[in-house]
Formats: structure tokens, C-alpha cells, sequence
């Protein structure tokens, strides 16, 4: 019980520090993380696709989706400080109300993304970014053999190039772009401790918004990732454009959590002074 009570204290002071009281510290401190590992592999990434493909690939798809659920829980973090502050939002809180204008704008979701509720999310949730990072790990292998797929069943040529792309475009949308988001919340929901009907909750809730969203975001960028880039960086191109999109993805998935949260215990109140 000490240890546990101790592991609260360490994660609620954590959580708790801002920079000039506006970026959460945590947050920005895991991102710099990220981005220096980026950094490393963009500047051997040759070599390392060279040396072991798709576990590059693996590797580059985890912490392209780790950064996209920090950004997620960054943009939740600066909402909550709002809501959950004595008096609640005010003129002064800027971002947080232009958060809140765009996510009342969405078109595809009935219920805000990042609602006002005293039960949202903790700031910073390591074992939803441990979720993320473990998703785009495991599915590397699957989109890289279907980018494979389509590059060897629709070849791009000098004298052919525009309807190989659009092909592989429709194949995309039309075959993967369901199944993968059918992946995503299935096995979020499972990792997450849920069950059979809570997966079917989570796909009667957010799968046919989310397909919507995805036909109006992804046909674009898959042209330009077909008809422009290697093979060897497609998957990363979409990874990079994508880290909105899973961001957008994170938020959806955890605003079904919402409203299922229980109340704080007594204990969770801890004080640290």
C-alpha cells in the first residue's frame, strides 16, 4: 500500500508542473524524447532499412504513434488545467477555448472529444502511450506487406502512373482503411481490459464517424504517398502525416472513457504538502 501510495504521489506531483503555467512539463519533456529519437533514425534511416527493414519500419511506426498520443494527451492536459481550475475556463485561457471551439465543430461525433467533465482522463497516461507505441509496432509488419501489395499488383511506370495510383488508392480505402480501423478500436478496447460488448459499443460509437472522417482525410495523402514516394518511405510518410490523424484517433478512442469513469476515491486525494 506504501509503494502504491508513494507511485501517486511521484505521478500526481509529476503531473502537476507547467511550464510558465501553460505546457505541461511532463508532456514536453516526454515529447523532446520522442522527437530526439526521430531524430536518430531519420539520420541513419538508409542504413537501417538496408540492415533490417521491417523492423525499421516496427520501430518507426511505434514512436511516430507514441508522438501522436503525446500530442493527443497534450491537447486533453491544457483543456483539463482549464476546466478543473477554481472558476473553471475564463478569457485568459485562449488555447484551451479554441480546443474546445474546434472539437464543438467536428462534424463527425455528437459528443465533444474532450468534453467538460471532472472525470477526464489523468494528464499524462503511460500506459495508453505503451498502447499506442505497442499498436504501431504490431501493425508495421501488416501495412508494410500491404504496401508491398499494392506497389507489385498496381507498378507505377514512367508511361503509366496517374490510374496504377488512383487504383491503389481505391484498394486502400475501399479494403484497408475499414479493417484497419476495425484493428484499431477492437484492440484498443481489449488492451484496455474490455470485453466482447465493449468492443461492440466502441464500434457502434465511433467506427462509422471515424470511416467518414478517414474518406475525407486519407484519399489526398495516399495519392501523393503512391505517385511520389519509394517504397521504402511510404509507410513513414504515412506515419508522419498520420500523427494528426492518430492523434484525432487517440482522442476518439479515450472520449468513450469519459463518461464510464469512476468517481475519485477518498484516497486518490492525496495531498503533497
Amino acid at each position: 500500500m506504501s509503494w502504491e501510495l508513494s507511485r501517486r504521489r511521484i505521478v500526481r506531483a509529476a503531473n502537476s508542473k507547467y511550464i510558465y503555467g501553460r505546457l505541461p512539463l511532463l508532456h514536453a519533456v516526454i515529447i523532446l524524447i520522442e522527437m530526439a529519437l526521430v531524430a536518430r533514425l531519420v539520420s541513419k534511416f538508409n542504413q537501417y532499412y538496408d540492415e533490417r527493414p521491417l523492423l525499421t519500419m516496427m520501430v518507426t511506426n511505434a514512436i511516430l504513434g507514441g508522438i501522436a498520443d503525446t500530442t493527443a494527451q497534450t491537447v486533453t492536459a491544457l483543456r483539463l488545467k482549464a476546466v478543473r481550475k477554481p472558476g473553471g475556463v475564463n478569457k485568459d485561457d485562449g488555447i484551451a477555448i479554441e480546443i474546445h471551439d474546434l472539437d464543438r465543430k467536428n462534424p463527425f461525433y455528437e459528443k465533444d472529444l474532450i468534453p467538460d467533465h471532472s472525470n477526464l482522463p489523468p494528464t499524462f497516461d503511460f500506459e495508453r502511450l505503451t498502447r499506442f507505441m505497442a499498436y504501431g509496432f504490431g501493425m508495421a509488419p501488416l501495412q508494410f506487406r500491404w504496401f508491398k501489395f499494392l506497389s507489385t499488383t498496381f507498378p507505377i511506370t514512367k508511361t503509366s502512373a496517374f490510374v496504377p495510383a488512383m487504383q491503389r488508392v481505391a484498394f486502400d480505402q475501399l479494403i484497408f482503411a475499414p479493417f484497419g480501423l476495425l484493428c484499431f478500436f477492437s484492440v484498443m478496447t481489449v488492451a484496455e481490459g474490455g470485453g466482447r460488448r465493449a468492443v461492440l459499443n466502441k464500434l457502434r460509437d465511433m467506427y462509422i464517424p471515424t470511416l467518414k472522417a478517414n474518406f475525407i482525410v486519407w484519399p489526398a495523402v495516399q495519392v501523393v504517398n503512391f505517385r511520389l514516394m519509394p517504397m521504402q518511405f511510404q509507410l513513414p510518410f504515412v506515419s508522419t502525416i498520420g500523427i494528426a490523424w492518430t492523434a484525432y484517433l487517440s482522442l476518439t478512442n479515450s472520449s468513450t472513457e469519459v463518461d464510464n469513469r469512476p468517481a475519485a476515491r477518498e484516497d486518490d486525494h492525496i495531498r503533497l504538502n
